[in-house]
């Protein structure tokens, strides 16, 4: 759970993430999904409640967890007076892991289409190359578990789709990834599992039919069972 002052962000959220699995999380505007990223990758602290990465509590073991988190902010901050490639180098010392960085960083860098751009400074880069230098930042460490609010904001459709392979791919390595996004048919591509959250709190979760079956509906896309699941809880409060 998690408050501010009288409003509640969170409310009673518990996702259990298993390895090889791309869950997503949807909701409207609101609905508490940065905000539980954010409890989850330590940034912000829940009001009450536990958060287990691989074992290790966020709070008591805050080291240990972060270790094996990546977490993609739909904002990404980038050091703009770094090149490119300096800024991979200090995410890989952050994370002692510069072998991971000598072995794939270029490679990593190719398949986002930023490999030409390694020497030039961030501050340079067009929004949506700093979206994608921060998703290549997240895959030069050891993580287990991938945290990914709207990791696809501003990039461009390529872009888009061999970054959604390089999850897919973490995923089949025994990773696990928990996705952020407004994008429905990419949830619905994507996903292996979906939750919809709306007020803090998770209304329906599960594969598409059985997010169907809580809406009431015989087919149709996420789309349609997200609209009449959200809209119905708009209308129930």
């Amino acid at each position: 759970m998690k408050r501010y002052r009288e409003t509640t962000a969170v409310d009673g959220l518990s996702i259990t993430l298993q390895p090889g699995e791309v869950v997503g999380l949807v909701g409207p505007n609101g609905a508490g999904k940065t905000t539980a990223l954010r409890c989850i990758s330590g940034v912000v602290r829940p009001t009450d409640g536990r958060i287990r990465v691989v074992g290790y509590d966020v709070r008591t073991h805050e080291r240990e967890a972060k270790q094996r988190l990546a977490f993609l902010a739909e904002l990404p901050n980038p050091y703009e007076l770094l090149t490119v490639w300096e800024h991979m180098q200090f995410v890989a010392i952050a994370y002692g892991t510069e072998d991971i960085l000598k072995d794939r960083g270029e490679e990593i860098l190719h398949r986002l289409r930023l490999l030409d751009r390694r020497n030039d400074l961030v501050l340079t880069l067009s929004k949506g190359m700093k979206q994608k230098l921060a998703a290549a930042c997240a895959f030069i460490h050891d993580a287990k578990v991938y945290l990914l609010d709207e990791p696809l904001m501003g990039m461009d459709p390529k872009g888009q789709r061999e970054f959604l392979e390089m999850v897919r791919e973490t995923a089949s390595g025994g990773g696990a990834a928990l996705v952020s996004t407004h994008i429905l048919d990419t949830a619905e591509r994507v996903c292996d599992r979906i939750l919809v959250l709306s007020r803090g709190r998770i209304i329906a979760e599960g594969g598409l039919d059985e997010i169907r079956h809580r809406a009431a509906l015989d087919g149709g896309r996420l789309e349609d069972a997200f609209l009449t699941l959200t809209e119905s809880e708009e209308t129930a409060e």
